[in-house]
């Protein structure tokens, strides 16, 4: 399959044709596989321009006004752009966008309002909780106290009278509301009312929400916490990286905490990708988009329900669905290899209450590639068919390129 390449391949492939052809067969593989991985998008060829501009060459530790180095008049100008465009976008009184990705972002939020020892409530990790809420691989898990509140075992969804319980007991410095795994919309209004009554700072970590809200097909966070933390990849099709949001008077905590306790010298090329994706995101055309992530993600849900996966929480509210496909003969692991054979990419993910893995899927590349409802029927019998062992993967394969021939991602 012939594909052209949105960047200066050229000098690529004349200076280093070794690494020239690893990046061209990475696009034919996004290009001909299904990208159904939850945090995975397709940015713009504007984003993609940005990353590989002369940004990358300068060295712009500190702020906008305050740099440590000289000659930094130009990223000064593209670092206030992202910043007065994320804020504009997302309603909130500061942005700080050079977290280098999501987990940055949780880092320096937890630097600006905790110290080591300190209680925080967060989702478990077995529910849809983050590394970043308390694993004890993660630093969070090591330097903090996590508590972790769960989902109920009859609907998936969050309990929240456990959630109060727990608060009102252990009296946390801070809770975290989100999740990288929970299909639904987050109750802000509600985290911030146990918040309040403990005396607790609220932390929302929007990275997988955080587009839809872009678009309004979600509920905004900043109104509600403290502080909001975001990557700017998943559904907002920005590059990969992270961003604080804030009240201006947490804002000069937050921007400590990310320079200089927690990072050096910004990416001034991501940031500059960041200012793109945020004016891109402020369009009508994007809020079209963010819309049909959803539409697309529940199509997706309810075919998958009708062809016998156990759908988690019967639905979703966003781009992400989760399932159990114990019900078509098969565990999670096992369902992920079968489809991978078949060029259908995605994730596996703990169940709630629960001893097996399920799989996570999202529809924000596939919308973003310009497929509908009907495609979502099409993937969806696809999935079923190949998890069950009823069409080989070569077959599964071909109908994969026939249908990514028709949307790809890059329009030649």
């Amino acid at each position: 399959m012939s594909v052209t390449i949105p960047y200066e391949a050229d000098v690529l492939r004349a200076q280093d044709p070794e690494l020239a052809e690893i990046l061209a067969g990475e696009l034919r593989r996004q290009s001909t596989s299904l990208q159904l991985i939850a945090a995975e998008n397709f940015t713009s060829p504007a984003v993609l321009a940005a990353l590989g501009s002369p940004l990358a060459n300068k060295y712009a530790e500190g702020y906008p006004g305050a740099r440590h180095h000289g000659g930094c008049e130009l990223v000064d100008m593209a670092e206030r752009l992202a910043v007065e465009r994320a804020a504009a976008l997302f309603g909130a009184r500061h942005a700080n966008v050079q977290a280098h990705s999501g987990s940055s972002a949780v880092l320096a939020a937890y630097a600006a309002l905790l110290r080591p020892g300190d209680t925080v409530l967060a989702l478990g990790l077995p529910y849809g909780g983050h590394l970043t809420h308390g694993s004890p691989a993660n630093f969070s898990g090591r330097w903090f106290d996590f508590v972790a509140y769960g989902v109920d075992a009859e609907t998936g969804l969050i309990d929240h009278d456990q959630v109060r319980h727990l608060a009102r007991n252990h009296r946390p410095k801070a809770i975290v509301c989100g999740s990288i795994a929970y299909p639904r919309h987050i109750d802000y209004a509600f985290f911030r009312e146990v918040a309040d009554e403990v005396g607790a700072y609220l932390i929302a970590d929007a990275a997988h929400p955080i587009g839809l809200v872009a678009g309004g097909a979600a509920p905004n966070p900043v109104p509600y916490a403290d502080l909001v933390c975001a990557t700017t990849h998943k559904v907002l099709r920005g590059p990969r990286g992270g961003m604080i949001l804030c009240g201006s008077e947490l804002a000069e905590r937050v921007d400590r905490a990310v320079f200089p306790f927690t990072q050096g010298g910004a990416q001034m090329h991501t940031i500059a990708a960041k200012a793109v994706a945020f004016g891109e995101a402020a369009t009508p055309a994007f809020a079209a988009y963010a819309r049909q992530v959803v539409v697309n993600a529940r199509a997706l849900a309810a075919r998958l329900a009708a062809e016998g996966f156990a759908v988690t929480t019967g639905g979703t509210d966003t781009h992400l669905i989760t399932v159990d496909p114990a019900p078509l003969g098969t565990d999670g692991r096992t369902a992920r290899g079968r489809l991978a054979a078949a060029g259908i990419v995605l994730d596996c993910c703990a169940l709630p209450h629960g001893d097996g893995r399920g799989l996570r899927l999202g529809t924000a590349a596939v919308t973003t590639q310009g497929m509908g409802e009907a495609e979502m029927a099409r993937i969806g019998a696809l999935l079923a068919a190949v998890v069950r062992g009823r069409a080989e993967p070569a077959g599964a394969r071909a109908e994969v390129r026939e249908l990514t021939g028709a949307f790809p991602p890059y329009p030649g």
